[in-house]
């Protein structure tokens, strides 16, 4: 197999709506280009950002194809596939078109909270039928459930087609032990914007983003910076998000990177339900440090 190099920063693109609820399309094809046009490495599609689960599954489908045509090769596309029943998982990896995707991203199954061997055997499965490397997705504070570096460690080690982790359990000491004793090819990328720059001085390729949906450049420069042992330069950018990090998650993603690219001009402000947009408060708070970057 090649290598499938997932370093820098990656987008998880959200999934703009009119005030219908209707899918934008317009939107997210302008901003598919203002992320390319940024620099970006790789974009994610139809992962946790996108709203996945309030997406019907014909609109998953058009979604994967109109991504995949308004990209057009400029750049890597993984796409998000997974779930909490593993058979439904690998019917869907068998039926969706992975032709122009260069990896799947699979987040541990939610909800079942199951052992670390129903999460080894669910990702056997997922591997066994994926025609695409597999991305692994830890994300603890969603699924309920905590993928160990151990569990981590022994699907790298006995499945080459799992390739990496997007880690975001926030617990360093989990990413560092799985940096230290990970295959030589194995990558680790950030599912976490505010821990990036610390996980990069400790191993990590890169991130899958959230804020990069609204600052490709500037957080993208940040991640090659770091990569590049430039620790300086990345600290002063990192340090600049600080506090967008704290308010892009308060009311829940993808509600606080949403209402930045409304205050930038590129989205209606619009969720769907279970998800709202941010309180008042936090939305002042988010206009208030947009105003400090002008």
């Amino acid at each position: 197999m090649v290598p499938l190099d997932l370093s820098g920063m990656g987008v998880a693109l959200i999934t703009p709506f009119r005030t219908d609820k209707s899918i934008d399309y317009e939107a997210l094809g302008k901003l598919i280009d203002y992320q390319i046009e940024s620099g970006v490495a790789y974009m994610v599609a139809l992962g946790t950002t996108s709203e996945n689960p309030a997406l019907e599954p014909d609109e998953r489908k058009e979604l994967s194809r109109f991504i995949a045509r308004q990209v057009g090769g400029r750049i890597p596309l993984v796409i998000g596939c997974g779930g909490n029943n593993t058979a439904a998982v690998v019917r869907e990896l068998k039926e969706v078109d992975t032709s122009v995707y260069s990896a799947v991203l699979s987040v541990v199954p939610y909800y079942n909270k199951p052992s670390q061997e129903g999460i080894y055997r669910h990702y056997e499965a997922v591997a066994q039928a994926s025609p695409l490397p597999v991305v692994l997705y830890n994300v603890p504070g969603r699924t309920g459930v905590n993928m160990t570096a151990q569990t981590t460690l022994r699907l790298a080690n006995d499945f080459p087609n799992i390739v990496a982790v997007k880690e975001a359990s926030g617990n360093m000491q989990q990413v560092d032990d799985i940096i230290h004793h990970k295959r030589p090819d194995f990558q680790v990328i950030s599912g976490d914007d505010a821990i990036t720059f610390p996980l990069i001085t400790l191993g990590a390729v890169g991130v899958i983003s959230v804020i990069g949906n609204a600052f490709p450049r500037e957080f993208s420069r940040m991640v090659s910076l770091a990569l590049k042992g430039d620790y300086d330069k990345a600290r002063l950018i990192h340090h600049r998000f600080t506090d967008l990090f704290r308010l892009l998650f308060v009311d829940g993603n993808p509600a606080g990177v949403k209402c930045v690219l409304h205050y930038m001009g590129m989205i209606d402000n619009e969720l769907r339900l279970p998800l709202v947009p941010t309180r008042l408060t936090t939305d002042e708070q988010i206009r208030q440090f947009l105003q400090s970057l002008s």
